[in-house]
């Protein structure tokens, strides 16, 4: 089959043997993929918890058609269309564990879009659900997502209105991201590189700061995230487009009682996977079939022009998600 594949640290096009699912795996035939921060560094060698190295098929995220199922399957049928994470997408035929395998919503005809689905929605509710607390009967929470304007921190803003939040902040550095981010769901939009942003979220919660931070920045904006989180809140850090390491105020933590939770799918069991999917299904199911949860997708190249797609996305002059389609 087709797929791209990491060569002496670069993508390239070439041909790999369709992989083979294990007793919990699905082979999918794959329609369309979609592109994650994450592959950049895959694509230039770097593993990203077991996945990517030398000779890899890179992609993590994908939509297409169920061809087999591993015997331990139970809910899944060839012919079925699905879409789904985990390793190996940027390719004509992909291989998952069945808790990362969604079925398509009913009345979803767009395999495009279905494929920029699976990874945002898993982190986003793991992120405000599981670790911020965010729902389970917790009325009038406020959500501030920073890093609002990528693909996951998009859904993120639509998770949060979903699940009830009655104020929702986002941030982005670029004033036409920060413009369209009331589309999906964000009541302000704050602007990290001025250093009033954490006034800014105060003032718009009364002088107390956000019950839930979802922080996908960390870097140096880690302190200032802590000002604008109230009393005995919760700042969830997915990622670190800003830095992975920063000064860190102790005691300004310890006085605001912040709860700091960090989070990846980098060490999950294929197991939590598993629970975490199905967590996010019994709140969102319904919501996915009324098409209420989307993303905006930027651009779109043929598989075999994935090297120039993940220079785009390199060049981060896009808005929401690029996309492979596999003929």
């Amino acid at each position: 089959m087709q797929a791209v594949i990491c060569r002496n640290g670069a993508p390239v096009c070439a041909r790999v043997p369709v992989p083979e699912p294990g007793p919990d795996e699905v082979l999918v035939k794959v329609q369309a993929c979609a592109l994650n921060r994450a592959d950049l560094a895959m694509a230039a060698g770097a593993k990203h918890g077991a996945l990517g190295g030398e000779g890899a098929v890179l992609g993590m995220e994908w939509s297409g058609v169920v061809v087999r199922t591993g015997a331990r399957v139970p809910s899944l049928r060839p012919g079925q269309r699905v879409m789904g994470s985990g390793r190996g997408a940027f390719a004509e035929y992909t291989v998952a564990d069945r808790g990362r395998v969604l079925p398509l919503p009913e009345g979803s005809d767009d395999p495009r879009q279905a494929a920029c689905l699976p990874v945002a929605l898993q982190t986003m509710h793991d992120a405000l659900v599981t670790h911020g607390g965010l729902g389970a009967g917790n009325a009038g929470q406020s959500v501030l997502i920073l890093g609002a304007s990528s693909g996951v921190g998009l859904m993120g803003l639509q998770i949060a209105r979903e699940m009830g939040a009655a104020l929702v902040i986002g941030s982005s550095t670029q004033p036409e991201r920060r413009a369209r981010l009331a589309e999906f769901g964000a009541d302000l939009a704050v602007d990290t590189r001025d250093p009033t942003w954490p006034d800014q979220v105060l003032q718009h919660t009364g002088g107390n700061g956000v019950d839930i931070v979802v922080d996908m920045l960390a870097g140096p904006t880690l302190n200032a995230s802590m000002r604008a989180t109230t009393l005995g809140g919760t700042i969830v850090n997915v990622g670190r487009l800003a830095g992975k390491q920063a000064e860190f105020d102790f005691d300004l933590h310890a006085l605001r009682r912040i709860r700091f939770v960090g989070v990846t799918f980098r060490t999950r069991t294929a197991q939590q996977v598993r629970e975490i999917t199905g967590r996010m299904l019994r709140d969102l199911s319904g919501a996915l079939e009324r098409g209420s949860l989307r993303l905006p997708i930027d651009c779109e190249f043929p598989l075999e022009q994935a090297p120039q797609a993940l220079r785009h996305m390199r060049a981060n002059g896009h808005f929401g998600k690029i996309v492979l389609t596999v003929r």
